[in-house]
């Protein structure tokens, strides 16, 4: 289909970058915004500015913030003695999310994929090991999604902490759908999976 505008086709052209939106969607998308005022179209704008400019990720767990520390890292009230290791961002909001936990985290940005030509270098699996090494932490939760990727991602952490034989590492609770992504698990199940999660076994 022939587009009549440059700007509307460079427009689409970028919405249509964006995981999950198709040329239609996108279509449809940048025609709502020209719907709107033009102060409404450059606060939009402004956003996005403002998030490639402004938010960064904590040099300690790699969470997203504004600053160089993330919110939960500088938290006094906070378990540092327990970390909890997860996929990605969103993960981290699914489980502050249940209220159920109140250590920290450590985001590895992805799982061991070989398909997607992702290996363990490709990941914040280093930096967690570091941390580990520098002591005082007391357990390492691996709350990876449920999928062979996670789970081979997990053993390999797993075979890289357990030469410190002074933090006990734990899996959540099968509470959460084989298969299934984490962040899209309920509060409730989730939750109990924190709650209930049990020691790591390297032969499940």
């Amino acid at each position: 289909m022939d587009i009549p505008s440059h700007f509307l086709e460079r427009a689409v052209g970028q919405f249509s970058q964006l995981p999950g939106i198709g040329h239609k969607t996108a279509m449809r998308l940048v025609l709502h915004l020209l719907k709107w005022e033009r102060k409404d179209v450059d606060a939009f704008a402004d956003s996005l500015h403002e998030l490639a400019e402004n938010v960064r990720y904590c040099k300690v767990c790699h969470n997203v913030c504004d600053g160089e520390i993330c919110p939960i890292c500088a938290s006094t009230k906070r378990d540092h003695a327990t970390i909890c290791v997860v996929e990605s961002i969103q993960d981290v909001m699914a489980i502050e999310a249940t209220q159920q936990y109140h250590g920290v985290y450590h985001v590895l940005g992805g799982i061991i994929s070989p398909m997607d030509g992702i290996g363990p270098q490709d990941l914040e699996i280093e930096s967690l090991v570091k941390r580990v090494g520098e002591g005082d932490v007391n357990e390492i939760i691996l709350a990876l999604s449920p999928t062979m990727e996670g789970d081979t991602t997990s053993f390999y952490i797993f075979r890289k902490i357990a030469l410190y034989t002074d933090v006990t590492i734990t899996t959540l609770a099968r509470g959460v759908a084989q298969n299934e992504q984490l962040h899209y698990t309920d509060e409730l199940t989730l939750g109990r999976s924190i709650v209930e999660r049990r020691a790591f076994k390297s032969n499940p």
